[in-house]
């Protein structure tokens, strides 16, 4: 059998990053095999041919999206057409679900097989979405524990896989030595300020983190920030919001160092996100604050239908850290809830615990299992399996 052809789309920088392990892991598995589609840097260090790059997918809420929406379908739309004129072996949506479910939909009718990497949210959100996911994918690569058996249950195949960010981060960070790394003293404390790794999320959030990071600061003057930040464009967005701010502290900023930051830290002010994971892994106290258009938030209101936003509470199954969102989430709020988590090193220490425990269930060797799952599925015919 000739060398297998799979087709991907990755719609933004943590997609990159989950499609990258996985190319590597079928890479290995399916001698030959070749992937093209809609990918970031990181997919065409692991092989990938992009025909367009993934960041034009990368924009989150739905105002937002309205503005890009003739952009986005007419990708969608050379996409479908190209891959239906040479149809691939397999097309694997890698999150994204609003842009490949869809892309899925047709490409199965049209006799692509389908897999879909990344559940979406329909336990925090969007329930309804589940018959149309029937409709769109074969398999489901499920990164939380709980996923798997919702899918069956709904007719549809899954398969729980873990999550990569439990794999790549240390199960015991090394605060001393990243505060070495960044030239923090060892004894001082350190909140880690992460606003999102888009400008449309540092339009509404920059500001406010700042000034909880001044009043903070007022009340605990030893306090030192740092703030990772993952391009020049955000970097200079945050920059604007602290010249713009009376009195802000001084800020340690980190260009793409989110993990130095959360290893460096006591605790952390986080927006709503893979964010929020990444710093339950590092066993770190957070404080979860989001804000975004005021259409959105009314649209997204009226379809969640779980108390919890952050990942770390979802997964937890309860409220192991503060959510602030939309207009709880003013500066004078998180500066008392960041202060209360510095000030209580014992609710600190249960709060890391519970994380431990979280990072060991999640921790499951996700490419291999998930180039397991792919195999066995697809291409169990070739031998490969």
């Amino acid at each position: 059998m000739p060398a297998p052809r799979i087709a991907m789309v990755a719609g933004e920088a943590s997609g990159d990053v989950l499609a990258a392990h996985l190319i590597g892991a079928l890479a290995a598995r399916l001698p030959g095999a070749t992937f093209v589609g809609i990918g970031g840097p990181r997919m065409a260090d692991a092989g990938f041919d992009a025909w367009w790059p993934s960041e034009k997918l990368a924009v989150r809420g739905y105002v937002e999206v309205l503005a890009h929406y003739r952009e986005i379908t007419g990708i969608r739309s050379r996409l479908r057409r190209r891959l239906l004129e040479a149809p691939p072996d397999l097309f694997i949506g890698v999150d994204a679900p609003d842009f490949n479910l869809d892309l899925e939909t047709n490409l199965r009718a049209a006799g692509v097989r389908t897999a879909h990497f990344v559940s979406p949210s329909i336990w925090a959100w969007r329930g309804s979405r589940m018959r149309k996911i029937a409709r769109a994918c074969e398999l489901m690569l499920c990164v939380f524990p709980f996923e798997e058996a919702l899918y069956r249950e709904a007719g549809v195949d899954a398969a729980y896989v873990g999550h990569p960010l439990a794999d790549a981060i240390p199960l015991a960070p090394d605060r001393a030595a990243a505060r070495a790394r960044l030239g923090l003293d060892p004894h001082e404390p350190v909140v880690a300020l992460l606003p999102g790794s888009r400008q449309s999320e540092l339009r509404y959030l920059a500001d406010g983190y700042v000034a909880a990071a001044r009043l903070l600061a007022a009340a605990r003057p030893r306090v030192r920030f740092v703030v990772p930040l993952a391009s020049t464009g955000t970097e200079a967005q945050w920059r604007a919001a602290a010249v713009a701010a009376t009195d802000a502290p001084d800020f340690l900023i980190l260009p793409r160092g989110s993990h130095d930051a959360l290893a460096a830290c006591d605790i952390a002010l986080v927006a709503s996100g893979t964010a929020t994971l990444e710093a339950a892994l590092f066993k770190r106290p957070m404080v979860i604050a989001y804000n975004m258009a005021p259409l959105s938030w009314q649209i997204m209101r009226r379809l969640k239908y779980q108390p919890y936003v952050g990942l770390p509470n979802i997964l937890c199954g309860e409220f192991v850290v503060p959510e602030f969102l939309q207009d709880d989430a003013t500066p004078e709020n998180l500066a008392q809830a960041l202060g209360n988590l510095l000030g209580a090193p014992a609710l600190r220490a249960r709060i890391e615990a519970r994380f431990a425990r979280l990072h060991a269930d999640l921790r499951q060797g996700m490419a291999a299992r998930a180039a397991e799952a792919v195999a066995a599925r697809f291409f169990a015919a070739a031998g490969t399996a």
